[in-house]
Formats: structure tokens, sequence, C-alpha cells
């Protein structure tokens, strides 16, 4: 107590992310505070060559520029294993083929509806830029799965298949599949892409087999010396992260980022100290939770360890 000196900002001319960063472990107060924590996690976290790391993260993210950060930590390999819902694939694909919109929470959505635009917060996704041009491309990889001779398949699988046929480097998916990692997706039937499975099945035998997913995370965690993980949101994408890693006593690190409360009992709520308790999370562990907006604080975040990860090269 009483020992580190609350210092202001001192601001200037081409100041790069992670020298804001670095000036917000000083200047602390409240969420900055948590900020410049969680990059230090992050940070060791990523150094750490026992620490199998997992990125967990829902879609809404996806549909923004926040994409790019997130294709960051593939592309770098500063995660080894993801975990995400079936919007991510939707928004991923979709966007290497047509635009996403800026909009704003105010609009008319009946309007909207009349031009078919979906609004997804304050982003735009006309019809063509989603449904029209994601049927299209599941259509294609699936019947040429088929061709060759795939009758089942895991989602890792799918991610892997769809990251192969992706040329556009804007793609998380084209990241993990040129980079080896997996991407697991527990509620693939969730979404568009999910939909085209469905429909693909109703006159094809073909069937997704979601155990096959679950087996390789069993053995990832329980042959992991440590774990880490990086969780954007909440969901089924945190529980499923959280939830296999009780099976070794809890994660090592954990870095939360949501804007969701905890007094409503939610998952996507719920605090690390909370996981704690349920040996989702070590009692030692390294952890902290950053309340606020990913859109802001996940491009600052990833951007300064870019910078840490380069310098220490």
């Amino acid at each position: 107590m009483l020992e580190e000196v609350v210092e202001d900002y001192e601001l200037f001319k081409d100041m790069s992310a992670d020298e804001l960063v670095l000036q917000m472990e000083k200047a602390w107060g409240f969420t900055a505070g948590k900020l410049a924590v969680g990059v230090k996690i992050l940070e060791k976290m990523v150094n750490d060559d026992d620490c199998v790391k997992f990125l967990s993260f829902p879609a809404n993210i996806v549909a923004t520029g926040t994409r790019g950060a997130l294709k960051e930590l593939v592309k770098r390999k500063f995660v080894d294993v993801a975990i995400t819902t079936c919007g991510t694939l939707d928004h991923d694909i979709a966007r290497c083929w047509k635009p996403y919109f800026k909009g704003s929470f105010l609009m008319d959505d009946e309007k909207l509806r009349e031009r078919n635009i979906n609004r997804l917060g304050n982003v735009l996704v006309p019809n063509e830029s989603y449904g029209v041009i994601i049927e299209k491309k599941m259509r294609e990889l699936l019947q040429n799965i088929w061709d060759e001779g795939v009758r089942e398949i895991s989602t890792s699988q799918l991610c892997q298949e769809i990251g192969k046929r992706i040329c556009d480097e804007s793609s998380i998916l084209h990241w993990a599949t040129k980079q080896n990692i997996p991407v697991y997706v527990p509620g693939i039937t969730d979404g568009a892409v999910g939909y085209q499975l469905w429909l693909f099945s109703q006159d094809h035998d073909f069937k997704i087999n979601l155990l096959k997913d679950e087996g390789e995370l069993n053995d990832l965690v329980f042959t992991a010396k440590k774990t880490g993980a990086l969780i954007v949101g909440g969901g089924i994408s945190k529980h499923h992260t959280l939830w296999w890693n009780q099976f070794k006593d809890g994660l090592d690190y954990a870095v939360y980022i949501s804007t969701a409360v905890e007094w409503d009992g939610s998952l996507s709520g719920a605090r690390p100290r909370e996981a704690v308790s349920w040996h989702k999370i070590k009692q030692e562990a390294d952890h902290v939770m950053i309340e606020g907006d990913a859109s802001v604080i996940l491009p600052i975040m990833v951007s300064s360890l870019i910078t840490r990860k380069t310098k220490q090269k």
C-alpha cells in the first residue's frame, strides 16, 4: 500500500499504442489500469512456452474492424487454439467477398428492412453481403468436400476447410488454417453457416461430429503443462473455454474483456473470481477483468502486445 504514486499522462506526437499503455499503468484510473495489467498478463502468457493459449470471442466484433485485431493474434501465433460462435464463420466468410457498412444505433429499422439491410448495432449488413454470399460460398464448399468423399466432419475440420479456400489475408480462418491453429465452434448450428450445413444435409447424408471436437479439446487440456486464455465477451465460447480448463484445475492466466454485469448471475458477466470457485481458474493465476467495449480495448491491447513482442526479437 502507498508505494506507487499515480502519475499524469504525458502525451506527445506520434505516440505508439504501447507507449500509451505504459502510461496507463502509471496513470492508473479504473479501466485504464486494468487494460495495462491485461497487456502484462498477455505478454507473460504469450512468452510462456509451456502454456497452451486459448482465444475465446463472440461473432459481433467480427462484423467490425476489430476482426483485424483478432486476425493479428492468430496470424502472429500469439494463441494456439480458438473457440468462437457460428456467427464468426458467417462474418469472416461474408466480408472476404462483400462489404459491411457504417451505420447508427438510431436508424429507422423498418426502413432498413424495406431495403433488405440488416442492422448489427451500428453496422449495416445488406442481405447480399450476408445470407446471399454465405449461401453461395458454403454450397460450393460443401459440394466440393462431398465430392472429395467427406461424409462427416468436426467443426475444427470445417473451419480448416473454409480457411483453405479463403485466399483473403483479412480472414481469421485463412490465418488459422495457415498457422495450424484449430478453431472450435460448439454452437455450430446457430448461424447462417449452420443453416447451410442443415440445408445441405437434407439431400446429402452429411453429418457434423461435435464429439470429435470435444476429444481434441480434452487432449489439448490434459496434455498441457499450463493453460491461459484471452476471453472476449461471454456466451458459449467463454463457457466452453472455462469448462474444459476446469479439468486441469483451471487456467494459469486469464484476461476477460466484457461489458456484461455480474449481478444477474450470468456466465457472461461472471468475474474471474467466480471461476476460481469452479476450479476454472487457478487460485494463484494471473487474471484481470477489463470492463468495456472490446472494439475499443482489444485493438489497443493487441497493438501494444505486437510492439512488445517485436522488441523481444
